[in-house]
């Protein structure tokens, strides 16, 4: 068994819309059915018994090695706590060849967990050892690692309840929710709107306190030391017991609290020097110590915290005691987990000695032991939720605390003796206002109610209804998809909307371009959904970028197939056939919202027949008004676009629109009939996202294709009184519609340039000349400089095959190099004279066509 060609799958997919890593593995015959390997099964269950069934997709198929890597990969991740449930082996037209798909949720995690069912395979084949154990230990750190916090989890999980998409923009917190001009960031538990101002107020504990006093919010009195003397002095003018701290601190690192004696504020000032530059010498308050969470405007969650403590029984030693406190699940050594271990240190054992005992000692049952004097989570402390218990007196104090310092999201430490009554009643006190709070005690409390704290956040970012999103069209198909983003684009831009669009020339961002080369995979989509300039997004979606990682993005507004035809570059990563490429094609429809639109060819039936896979409404347009499918949908009451009287149509119900075609230069006034669908198509995107039917004709009147707007899509050029045509068609079903397009333009002869593709099948480089031969009366073929694997002059010789036969065409040229059969073409036009060029390299070609032009 061979693993290769691993990829991550990143978005929805051929296979499934979850993330999945897909793998090809290569089984030799023997190990195409593990029924003919003995006892090979059951030495699997034995290395792991948390094993799911071996079974094969299809219908009586063999259970090969494969199916036995794709359940390990899945079910190591499922053994390891992951949220995982879906995956597929698949035989490819190679003998022993499989693809196999895995779903996972954090990707080095899938491609581990992969990694280790190869070697689980491998041991149950060899009938050696396997350690279970070691590997799901192995996945779960890695896991914990690379996973999102608690905090910012819980954030991410009310956005998705919200149905907001979200990308993790680091391997930490950062993360953007919505996207373009929508978008909102947060770093854990801090958004993108908050101040670096407010935040270092936060930091600086001194400054708060003058703040919060000038507010009326009471506050400790304090003062910055500048060494162990001062520490000393003003711990005796605020009057002992006191609290000694950094002043630029968090998460309870070097603070010591209820300091009494000179030697115990001189360990604890060197202690807060560890942490900051500047210590500060508050005096402490008797009572509780409590965390209360404020977010925007109001208070979301309180609770009290209590220090890492023990409770003795009588038998076992502080040590003991501790240890078995961290055996609880819920503690970790970081922030992934609830709660956080007891740190057994020099402050741990310095707290003991204050309570004359040592980590050997055997306190008696019942007994209290401090091992710390904050309270902080991440030093081993617990919480106990009072969010119901807040006098309304506190919350008003703690949320002018938040604002005070100007912060969106604040965690807000109060010391008293019950948050029940108001704090001026008990001599309680804000200690301390922190930015980036985390929220794990509100979430899941050692003891009481969980608060949902992410969702009081998303609710502050994104108001009820508002889902962060902007319209997303994806356009795919055989032909017509640049023509057609570049069309919806001007559309949606007419409308004043500021649009990203990518296609296989760039990306571009209202209209300027950013990105150059062929731009029509998931990489540039998310490029363009993160750019905070994009209004609505028009998305050229090939097939290529699909295979390789996905979509780029959850799922769209607006989903075009233009068409599915022969020639698009089928044989390559297994897509075969037709019938191939159209499942493929359609998971753009298959992720439509349920609240969006599929625009399709209701004259392809391939295209037609994915209306059954949208879950949101459908829009159909064609040629023929009396197309059955048009008929039926039209009868229906739903959207139809169609051709009728030298107009377009857009019908639905009673509504209708005309556009004459006169007023689409777009089709020349109806001459070029793809123009016509690629018009349809793009009238139904714009009318899906609603722009205004004015606003459509205006922009269809403006939109013109030439090298500029549409550079390589039937550009259009005046030389000598000849007219000449540059395209990028490419495959055989482009070719026809060029054809017949040239067909209907009038002309004294008609002459075309053309050259294959030498990744495209043989039959197909064939049909491309079989095509042309009967309408031009002169043909140059033409070899590039990259013949894509092909040995020279193969592809002059399949094309020159499919010339056979052809009685119309009087000269057939063979040339060598794009540029100089351009020449020959266009030197031997004269005036009346049609030349139809099929260019290959477009930026150059064109460049190489204009400078002739303009040279006459």
């Amino acid at each position: 068994m061979e693993v290769s060609r691993i990829r991550a799958l990143r978005g929805p997919n051929l296979w499934t819309r979850h993330t999945a890593i897909e793998a090809l593995v290569q089984c030799s015959p023997e190990h195409t059915d593990i029924r003919t390997l003995p006892d090979f099964e059951t030495r699997l269950r034995h290395l792991f018994p948390g094993m799911g069934p071996l079974m094969a997709t299809e219908h009586k198929a063999k259970v090969s090695l494969a199916h036995a890597l794709e359940s390990a990969t899945l079910h190591l991740q499922t053994e390891a706590g992951c949220p995982v449930t879906f995956s597929r082996t698949t035989p490819t037209p190679d003998a022993g060849l499989y693809q196999v798909v895995v779903e996972y949720t954090e990707e080095p995690v899938g491609r581990l967990a992969l990694k280790l069912a190869q070697q689980l395979v491998q041991a149950a084949l060899q009938n050696s050892e396997f350690d279970l154990d070691a590997a799901l230990h192995q996945l779960r750190e890695l896991d914990e690692d690379i996973r999102l916090g608690p905090s910012t989890g819980s954030i991410v999980d009310a956005a998705v309840a919200r149905d907001i998409p979200f990308r993790r923009l680091t391997e930490g917190s950062l993360v953007q929710f919505g996207w373009g001009s929508k978008q909102r960031r947060i770093q854990a538990a801090e958004i993108d709107r908050t101040s670096a101002i407010a935040e270092s107020i936060a930091q600086d504990k001194e400054l708060t306190k003058k703040l919060l006093d000038a507010a009326g919010v009471p506050v400790p009195k304090g003062r910055p030391v500048r060494d162990t003397d001062d520490a000393w002095a003003a711990a005796q003018e605020v009057g002992l017991p006191v609290v000694v701290k950094p002043r630029d601190g968090n998460q309870g690192k070097g603070v010591t609290v209820n300091v009494s004696t000179r030697e115990e504020v001189i360990a604890a000032f060197d202690v807060a020097e560890q942490f900051g530059d500047e210590v500060l010498v508050e005096r402490f308050l008797p009572g509780s110590d409590y965390r209360l969470l404020v977010v925007g405007d109001r208070l979301v969650a309180a609770a009290r915290r209590e220090p890492p403590l023990v409770i003795g029984d009588g038998k076992h030693t502080v040590r003991q005691l501790v240890d078995k406190v961290n055996a609880d699940p819920r503690r970790g050594d970081g922030h992934a987990t609830s709660l956080t271990k007891i740190r057994f240190d020099d402050v741990a054992v310095a707290r003991l000695k204050e309570q004359g005992l040592d980590a050997d000692s055997v306190p008696p049952k019942g007994k209290r032991v401090i091992l710390r004097n904050n309270a902080n989570l991440s030093t081993g402390g617990t919480a106990t939720d009072v969010t119901d218990d807040v006098h309304p007196g506190v919350a008003a104090r703690v949320v002018t605390a938040a604002r005070m310092i100007g912060l969106d999201i604040a965690g807000v430490d109060v010391v008293c003796e019950s948050v029940l009554r108001p704090l001026e009643e008990q001599s309680g006190g804000i200690v301390e206002v922190n930015a980036a709070p985390g929220l794990r005690m509100h979430l899941s409390p050692s003891f009481g109610k969980g608060r949902d704290v992410g969702e009081a956040i998303i609710d502050m970012m994104f108001p009820r209804g508002d889902d962060g999103r902007v319209p997303v069209v994806a356009v795919t198909g055989t032909n017509g998809k640049t023509t057609t983003v570049r069309l919806t684009s001007h559309l949606l831009r007419t409308s004043g909307l500021r649009v990203g669009m990518t296609n296989t020339d760039g990306v571009y961002v209202n209209g300027r371009q950013i990105d150059s080369g062929d731009c029509s995979g998931p990489r540039s989509a998310r490029n363009v959904l993160m750019h905070p300039d994009v209004d609505a997004a028009v998305l050229e979606t090939a097939r290529g970028g699909m295979l390789r990682e996905g979509l780029g993005f959850d799922r769209c507004s607006v989903a075009v197939v233009t068409n599915i035809g022969m020639g698009d570059h089928l044989g390559l990563n297994y897509i075969t056939t037709v019938e191939d490429l159209a499942v493929l094609k359609r998971v753009i429809v298959q992720n439509v919202a349920s609240s969006g639109m599929a625009v399709l060819n209701a004259a392809d039936p391939m295209v037609a027949a994915m209306a059954n896979n949208c879950p949101g409404q459908v829009t159909f347009f064609a040629l023929d008004s009396h197309h059955p499918v048009i008929s039926t949908h039209r009868a229906q009451g739903k959207r139809v676009l169609f051709l009728e009287d030298d107009q377009i149509v857009a019908m639905q119900g009673p509504m209708q629109v005309r556009i004459p075609l006169s007023d689409v230069p777009l089709t020349r006034s109806g001459a070029i009939t793809f123009q016509i669908e690629n018009a349809m198509a793009s009238i139904g995107a714009a009318w899906s996202v609603g722009v205004a039917w004015e606003t459509i004709c205006k922009g269809l009147a403006s939109f013109v294709s030439d090298a500029q707007a549409v550079p390589g899509r039937f550009n259009v050029f005046d030389y000598k009184g000849a007219t000449v045509i540059a395209d990028y068609g490419h495959n055989p079903d482009a070719i026809k519609a060029l054809v017949q397009a040239v067909s209907n333009l009038p002309a004294q002869r008609r002459s075309v340039v053309i050259s294959g593709a030498g990744d495209r099948r043989d039959e197909d480089i064939r049909e491309q000349t079989r095509i042309i031969g009967d309408v031009f009366d002169e043909v140059v073929l033409f070899q590039d400089a990259c013949q894509r694997g092909r040995v020279d002059g193969e592809v002059l010789a399949l094309l020159r095959q499919g010339l056979a036969g052809v009685h119309r065409t009087e000269q057939i040229d063979e040339i060598y190099g794009e540029f100089k059969a351009i020449d020959q073409a266009m030197d031997r036009l004269r005036s009346g004279d049609l030349c139809l060029i099929l260019i290959d390299q477009v930026e150059e070609a064109l460049a190489h066509i204009m400078h002739k032009v303009n040279r006459h």
